[in-house]
């Protein structure tokens, strides 16, 4: 069964009696090669348990499960459900739950899946999914905040979203989401795909990216929570200097001693925030955390 062919992908639909989702952002792959390439993009290693959100109607769940030793795949949508026991009938490396990946327990349902055992400890685990735009930026958090140790997240995501997952400090698409990316691993953007590889085609181009994840933290500052806090700030008013844009959320430091720390961190009086990249962002919420400590005791 060829699951991007437009005629097979509507007769599924039709037959299932439910229609393309826009609120799910619901667009299913007509090119072949696109989920072929993302599927082995997913993982270095053929033993890996793959973690694949929105799997549609399940083409490139075929294409991990055939490369892979498990696919875990969730589907929000109930109606898609009955779709993809029929499409992937043929696979019994393949697990579909029915479910929101971000109400789920992840790990508990990898861990099922894999016969036991911690994900990313006792196995390799990694994720693929064509992510809906309108919550791409909550799902990677989801991920990398969950505590499971994923080798790889490779997903397609709205152009204009991969520019800023990709970007170098001082671009213009750099941005909180990518220094946070930072603080878990590197980011790779791999290829573009055009509207027209999809059905029904969306308004935008979207674009494949992979993170790879740091098997051992390469950071490691003295506060995760003053180090998000630091992000944040820095890009909430990312047009304000620096100094001027951690005031709101650090005002108990005073914007004196504010200007003195990132002095003393070695950037101009006058920097923005979009100039930091992501060491650089540990090394200040460090001198924050110590200022915040020597004035009151309490770091947090």
């Amino acid at each position: 069964m060829n699951l991007c062919n437009p005629r097979v992908i509507r007769e599924l639909m039709e037959e299932a009696g439910i229609r393309f989702r826009r609120d799910l952002g619901q667009n299913f792959l007509v090119d072949p090669a696109v989920p072929e390439e993302i599927a082995d993009a997913a993982s270095v290693d053929e033993d890996a348990v793959i973690l694949e959100i929105g799997p549609g109607i399940g083409c490139l769940t075929a294409a991990l499960a055939e490369r892979y030793r498990r696919v875990v795949a969730v589907e929000i949508d109930r109606g898609l459900i009955p779709v993809l026991e029929k499409t992937l009938a043929e696979y019994e490396n393949v697990t579909v739950v029915n479910g929101d990946c971000m109400e789920v327990d992840l790990s508990a349902l990898l861990s099922a899946a894999a016969g036991g055992g911690v994900p990313g400890v006792d196995f390799p685990v990694a994720v693929a999914a064509n992510l809906p735009y309108y919550i791409t930026t909550p799902i990677l958090l989801k991920l990398l905040e969950s505590g499971i140790r994923f080798s790889r997240i490779t997903v397609m995501v709205q152009k204009e979203v991969a520019d800023r997952l990709a970007a170098a400090p001082g671009s213009k698409d750099y941005g909180a989401i990518t220094a946070v990316l930072g603080y878990y691993g590197t980011v790779e953007r791999r290829f573009t795909v055009s509207p027209g590889s999809f059905l029904p085609p969306p308004a935008v181009s979207s674009a494949v990216v992979s993170i790879d994840l740091y098997p051992e933290p390469r950071f490691k500052p003295l506060s995760e929570k003053v180090f998000f806090a630091a992000v944040h700030a820095a890009f909430e008013q990312r047009r304000k200097t620096l100094v001027n844009a951690l005031s709101a959320r650090f005002s108990d430091l005073g914007k004196e001693k504010l200007g003195e720390i990132v002095v003393s961190c070695g950037f101009p009086a006058d920097v923005r925030g979009e100039r930091l990249g992501t060491g650089e962002f540990v090394a200040l919420s460090d001198a924050l955390f110590r200022a915040r400590e020597a004035l009151t005791g309490k770091a947090d």
